[in-house]
């Protein structure tokens, strides 16, 4: 459908990609992965054809069409939602104008020859209109809206009434209305709740054609795609299965790497320590020479670096009251539309809460009652003893001085941090060496808010509220959030569409739907469990949350099983044992082969001097016991060669296998 061939691309000095290949074919579903600037959105505008590579092709096959979600939507025309969804599709569009001017034409004419000819058009337009669902157009665009979480009520709404979140709502259903045959998504997750996420997702994975796409979400890529496209340094790696394959398979590839490393730093030092030795040794030269040219031939083995955890020093809060906060009788409108009525609400010392619910149920709005920031219209709102409540949402970027250096913003967060500590904190939220020092207003969206959240996590509260604290981040950046969080010692209550931080962070779950709260102590899954047993005892009612495969814990059973291995397995297993074998072989090789040199070395010291022999029959056993060991040391340096090359071949293929 779509092939890239030894494509690269570069930006003055700084090369993104460089012979990248990507073959795309029906029911590919394809996670672009990489680092913030490391090329994603750049290679997107290629396959789409908006920007041209510096190097390499892209080719399609004849008549494939490509739609493109971008990030900045393109214009609307000033027409109705509904409306600027079925004008998505031009062919229909066009075929649709066709047929109404034919029927005017015909019903103001009165040749029946002519009426005749009309009529057999209209059958042939109807045909065509047909053949491109034009028939059932708006009831597929109205599905298409729905799943993603439009009402019937915004059907007709004109959309300069949407804010930016659900322009990009209606962009992504106008592009699915084109139903293309290659889907480039670039973050489409981004303005999408948890309901229409688990729409998005089981539309792509029915859609016939090919996807390539971008998602910070990792619970999303899992349950989407099938293969992995990622940009690191230096390469793009390809991986077969969804984003938590690929991760295992680059640990263990690593650990090979690792490994290979190892060896061959050793085997650098073991012919360095050769050629020091004798390197001003006449009778040693050629050796020598052939040890560095060996040495130059060599490929240096370079290891990726990889993020690691971080254990934050945050200052401890002090300690609060059981009772965090209550909700009493609370009330909340805004003009005639009613959120709450009579909300009743406690949360606990050890909570950490995330709140979820469809689209407009009014998260947010609970959560800015809970922080204070949103007054009530009903009720009472009290904090617990000794609460401190620290809030974040999207506002708080536009907070930070852009004259600020990030290590200044978070000295006047906590002024009685350490520096170290500070820049400890700052290096856990990938801020390294001068990044510290670079001003507010050139950092990224994503840098900002990494700032911000390591300043708000320095500040010494005991009750967080976060409003969609993962905008903005990589999955990269997540990571560090969940870590960071994992280390806050207060309460959390959050509202995130990101459902591993929700596993990762989360001990309750409080949906809300109509107006209610409805607490479900335990984690995500859980609920989702808990969702699915209310789905299957009671049919009628819709479930909320997400498909899961959990099950009821299974009662334990006595004594250990363990399930027989794979045909893969086993072979990894074989494969693994013997690059162990070897590894331990070569090892003893190169010790025999440092002994047999040092023995060598003494003889060699004593024939400059013959002196030292009693006799000749002395000196001639000698010369006989040197050469042995030359013949010995030779057929070791053999063997070193020949299993060297062997343990390459063995730790290729089970690196092959295990990514395979």
């Amino acid at each position: 459908m779509l092939v890239a061939s030894d494509i690269s691309k570069a930006y003055s000095e700084r090369t993104l990609f460089r012979g990248l290949n990507l073959s795309m074919t029906a029911g590919d579903r394809i996670a672009l992965i990489g680092a913030n600037g490391s090329g994603k959105t750049t290679l997107l505008d290629i396959l789409a054809g908006d920007i041209l590579p510096d190097a390499g092709l892209v080719s399609g096959r004849r008549n494939t069409t490509v739609g493109y979600l971008k990030q900045e939507p393109a214009p609307f025309a000033g027409r109705s939602l509904l409306d600027e969804v079925l004008h998505a599709n031009p062919e229909v569009v066009a075929l649709s104008g066709r047929i109404a001017s034919t029927r005017e034409t015909l019903s103001a004419t009165a040749d029946p020859g002519q009426q005749r000819e009309l009529m057999d058009r209209l059958a042939q337009l109807d045909a065509e209109l047909e053949a491109a669902g034009g028939s059932d157009r708006d009831h597929e665009a109205k599905a298409i809206l729905s799943g993603l979480g439009f009402k019937a009520k915004d059907f007709s709404r004109d959309m300069k009434e949407f804010s930016g979140g659900w322009i990009m709502r209606a962009e992504l259903a106008r592009l699915l209305f084109r139903n293309p045959d290659v889907l480039l998504l670039d973050e489409p997750t981004n303005h999408l709740d948890l309901e229409a996420n688990l729409w998005f997702e089981k539309y792509l994975s029915s859609f016939p054609g090919g996807v390539v796409i971008t998602s910070h979400d990792r619970a999303f890529l899992n349950q989407v795609a099938n293969r992995i496209l990622a940009i690191e340094p230096g390469e793009a790696v390809h991986h077969r299965g969804n984003y938590d394959d690929y991760l295992v398979a680059r640990e263990r590839a690593l650990e090979v790497k690792q490994a290979a490393a190892a060896r061959q730093e050793r085997e650098m030092q073991r012919q360095m320590r050769f050629v020091e030795r004798f390197r001003y040794k006449a009778t040693k030269a050629r050796q020598v020479q052939s040890r560095l040219k060996q040495l130059e031939r060599i490929e240096i083995i370079e290891l990726p670096r990889a993020t690691r955890k971080v254990n934050y020093s945050f200052p401890e809060p002090p300690r609060s009251g059981s009772d965090i906060i209550r909700l009493n009788d609370v009330g909340k409108a805004y003009g005639e539309n009613v959120v709450y009525r009579g909300l009743n609400l406690t949360l606990e010392r050890g909570d950490r809460v995330a709140l979820v619910g469809p689209n407009g149920a009014g998260k947010s709005t609970l959560l800015k009652i809970l922080a204070g920031v949103l007054p009530i219209d009903d009720g009472e709102r009290r904090l617990g003893h000794n609460v401190i409540t620290a809030y974040y949402a999207q506002h708080v970027l536009d907070l930070l001085h852009a004259d600020n250096t990030a290590l200044e913003e978070l000295q006047e967060a906590a002024p009685s941090e350490s520096e170290q500590n500070l820049r400890t904190t700052l290096g856990g939220f990938l801020f390294s060496g001068d990044d510290i020092l670079k001003p507010i207003s050139v950092l990224s969206g994503g840098e900002k808010a990494r700032v911000a959240l390591a300043k708000l996590l320095l500040q010494p509260s005991n009750f967080l509220l976060m409003d969609e604290p993962t905008n903005h981040l990589d999955i990269t950046s997540r990571e560090i959030l969940a870590d960071a969080l994992g280390d806050y010692q207060g309460s959390i209550c959050l509202v995130t569409h990101d459902r591993t931080l929700i596993r990762q962070v989360a001990n309750k779950i409080i949906e809300i739907d109509g107006g209610l709260p409805r607490v479900y102590p335990g984690d995500y899954d859980g609920y989702l469990y808990r969702k699915q047993q209310e789905a299957e005892t009671k049919p009628s009612a819709p479930a909320a949350g997400e498909p899961t495969n959990a099950a009821p814990d299974k009662p334990s059973t006595r004594g250990r099983w363990r399930r027989p291995l794979t045909a893969k397995e086993e072979e990894e297993r074989a494969l693994s044992r013997k690059a162990r074998q070897l590894a331990t072989r070569i090892d003893e090789i190169g010790a025999a082969i440092t002994e047999r040199e040092a023995v060598t070395s003494e003889l060699e010291a004593m024939f400059t001097n013959p002196e030292q022999f009693a006799d000749r029959s002395q000196l001639e056993d000698t010369g006989q016991r040197y050469r042995i060991l030359k013949e010995e040391e030779q057929s070791l340096w053999d063997e070193w060669e020949r299993l060297s090359l062997e343990a390459e071949d063995v730790d290729r293929t089970l690196v092959a296998l295990k990514a395979g």
